[in-house]
């Protein structure tokens, strides 16, 4: 059952959120979520929503595959694109920057994992649709989120994008592998030194992601803001969804220390809660959540340099299809 807020723990919660709003917060993804009176059509025929294109599974959708995926010794050769992260201790979330679903900060031990160095590109996310294991992304999400026509996101080294969850786990699944849990996204990206942004300390920069434009670029293009274990495009070009349900208080349950979210139906206890209290903003400025959504880490090509730091969590449905935002895999290494 979710942590009730104390009338101190309310008011003190409150005060952070006053003052975050006064720093002006980072803002979240720049589309909002459909009208729940709007039902989705199939992907065929999607209709496109008010600056966000939202698609159901179709009928004909891939089985959900198992988020396991085969381990690899970590002393092995590093299996192709991916980079090893290994096992180590590093800090989760921040005190004192971004919002309230950031906190508190917290030490998060993981076991090795290997890690795709860029973000999946348009070219290999094309296989999995050709041998009909994952669905093509929507075309209609571009001009959905005033983003112009969607060819400008298809070229072959260009992040795959406007896919759902679904599509990015099946994805995964079809290759071997599966998608990172937040936890180790986050340690990907802030290593041992739990740094702000993947390369540091350093403000962002254009020659070190992609933010700021108004498309993506090839993966890899932006190799100076490479992360502490050598990936590329933590920051910046795509939002990448991870395998975790978005959990408001995540960082406070019993299983932080290992980077374990809360249950849906803990999840659901705690939004009702933030609800309640008039905790709007506890999560950014998206809308509190009334189901259980999926976490995306990382920023994106028309975000905001603030917004780039490693520890920013936004939260969306698992079956959007947004051009915002693509994926990565991961694989477990043997210990």
């Amino acid at each position: 059952m979710a942590p009730r807020l104390s009338p101190r723990a309310l008011a003190l919660a409150l005060g952070g959120l006053a003052a975050c709003a006064a720093r002006e917060p980072p803002r979240r993804l720049d589309d909002a979520a459909p009208s729940s009176s709007a039902p989705a059509e199939p992907s065929s025929s999607a209709r496109v929503e008010p600056s966000s294109a939202r698609v159901e599974p179709s009928p004909s959708a891939p089985a959900e595959p198992s988020s396991s995926a085969p381990a690899v010794s970590s002393s092995a050769a590093a299996p192709p694109g991916m980079r090893l992260v290994p096992a180590g201790t590093t800090v989760m979330g921040q005190d004192d920057k971004g919002e309230l679903d950031e906190r508190p900060a917290h030490a998060v031990t993981l076991s090795a994992f290997w890690l795709d160095e860029t973000e999946v590109t348009n070219e290999a996310y094309g296989a999995c649709v050709a041998a009909r294991a994952c669905h093509p992304p929507d075309p209609k999400s571009a001009r959905a989120n005033k983003l112009g026509d969607d060819k400008q996101f298809r070229r072959p080294r260009q992040p795959v994008s406007s896919i759902s969850h679904d599509d990015a786990r099946a994805y995964c699944a079809h290759v071997g592998k599966r998608l990172p849990t937040e936890a180790e996204w986050e340690r990907a990206a802030r290593g041992d030194d739990g740094r702000t942004y993947p390369w540091g300390e350093e403000f962002p920069t254009r020659a070190r992601a992609v933010f700021g434009e108004a498309t993506t670029a090839d993966v890899g293009s932006r190799p100076s803001g490479a992360g502490p274990f050598g990936h590329l495009d933590l920051a910046g070009n795509v939002w990448e969804w991870v395998e975790d349900p978005y959990d408001p208080y995540a960082y406070r349950r019993a299983g932080a220390a290992r980077g374990e979210p809360g249950t849906c139906d803990e999840i659901l206890a705690t939004l009702a809660e933030l609800k309640r209290a008039k905790m709007q903003g506890f999560t950014g400025s998206n809308p509190l959540p009334d189901e259980c959504e999926r976490v995306l880490r990382g920023g994106a090509f028309n975000y905001h340099a603030k917004g780039l730091r490693a520890s920013n969590r936004v939260h969306h449905p698992g079956r959007f299809h947004l051009v915002m935002s693509g994926f990565r895999c991961a694989m477990d290494a043997a210990r």
